[in-house]
């Protein structure tokens, strides 16, 4: 398991510190429900519950439940990190749910609609908190906009999205991350804010709902590109300028659906865009390297953990073609992944295109 090489030092002497003891204590009479017991679940639970936060996280399997509760660590998704002693583990939505501060859904994007209604009646009035990051197939819907849609009005304030740079170990061994969550109700955004943030774990709030969640469905089909470009062994030049023009095509997509844009030079946009676009830990980076080095698509995506991006792949190119916004490596990515492209070509395609003025022309 992945172990950050300063995080006992710093970590204990973040967490001596006494007004990061006063912070957890005051925290103790909260409580949260982080539904989804993947990795990143598991180190939201971890997050909350160092802080003293009654934490319940949800599953779907009841031995996966006992497993975790019994050894206190998640050995099938994050292995090597002892969940906090107010971490319990359940599968009983209804239960998890029942009296808490703060709901937190880190469900695939693909799969939050189905889950949401399936769980309609038990949602308690209070913020519920995305944490998913992709853009349906079918309906074209951000997770955001799911929700909206899928529960009564009387739920439309409470809703927001959480994005950043936030790989899980990192987060799970108290390595310092800085995040965002986004709300049209400032209150909202303030709540969660104040329920999430310690020492290591940092939230700064966002009115940019719609950014957010367009920043954190394209960064995951960037990634693949900038995976393949690195499993093809070319240079730090090409990666760049790979993420740059990545960046102006989310951009553009963003300002073209409602976005003001300015959440792009933020966490949930560049900050992101940087992490998932530069390391293996990225799931979809990963997909984009072994891709990149002659695997099938099959191969690469049989796994446990789920590669976001190659869904989002697909509905992202129909959103782009339906809001007449260009995004040529978002498109090629579509291209390698469902049309029997081969990385080699897409590159060449893409090189090819005509140069034009960076910020004025796509």
């Amino acid at each position: 398991p992945y172990t950050p090489p300063f995080r006992s030092q710093v970590f204990q002497q973040l967490y001596s510190h006494s007004s990061t003891r006063s912070r957890a204590m005051s925290k103790q009479h909260q409580a949260a429900a982080v539904l989804g017991g993947g990795a990143f679940g598991t180190a939201m639970a971890v997050v909350l519950g160092r802080q003293g936060v009654d934490t319940r996280l949800w599953v779907r399997r009841q031995d996966l439940a006992d497993e975790i509760n019994a050894k206190r660590e998640n050995e099938a998704y994050l292995k090597g990190v002892k969940l906090p002693d107010t971490v319990k583990c359940m599968t009983s939505v209804e239960e998890v749910v029942a009296g808490v501060d703060a709901v937190f859904f880190v469900i695939p994007s693909q799969f939050v609609r189905s889950f949401v209604v399936e769980h309609r009646a038990v949602w308690p009035l209070v913020p519920l908190v995305v944490c998913a990051k992709g853009i349906e197939n079918g309906s074209l819907q951000n997770p955001y906009e799911i929700l909206r849609d899928e529960l009564p009005g009387k739920y439309n304030d409470l809703l927001a999205v959480l994005s950043g740079p936030s790989f899980a170990g990192e987060m799970a061994h108290g390595q310092v991350t800085n995040v965002a969550v986004a709300s049209f109700n400032k209150q909202v955004a303030t709540t969660v804010q104040e329920i999430l943030t310690d020492k290591t774990f940092r939230v700064y709030t966002s009115s940019d709902v719609l950014g957010c969640e367009v920043a954190g469905a394209t960064k995951n089909v960037l990634a693949i590109a900038a995976g393949a470009v690195d499993g093809m062994g070319l240079g730090q030049n090409t990666k760049a300028a790979m993420v740059c023009r990545g960046l102006a095509e989310m951009s553009r997509l963003a300002k073209k659906l409602g976005s003001s844009g300015e959440v792009m030079a933020g966490l949930a946009g560049i900050g992101d865009l940087m992490l998932t676009c530069n390391s293996t830990l990225s799931r979809n980076f990963t997909v984009g390297r072994r891709l990149a080095t002659g695997e099938s698509l099959e191969a690469v995506t049989s796994g446990r953990s789920v590669a976001e991006g190659v869904a989002s792949a697909k509905s992202l190119r129909e959103l782009a073609e339906k809001a007449e916004v260009e995004m040529p490596i978002c498109n090629m990515v579509y291209q390698v992944l469902y049309c029997g492209k081969t990385v080699q070509v897409a590159l060449a395609e893409l090189i090819s295109r005509p140069v034009a003025d960076e910020f004025r022309d796509a």
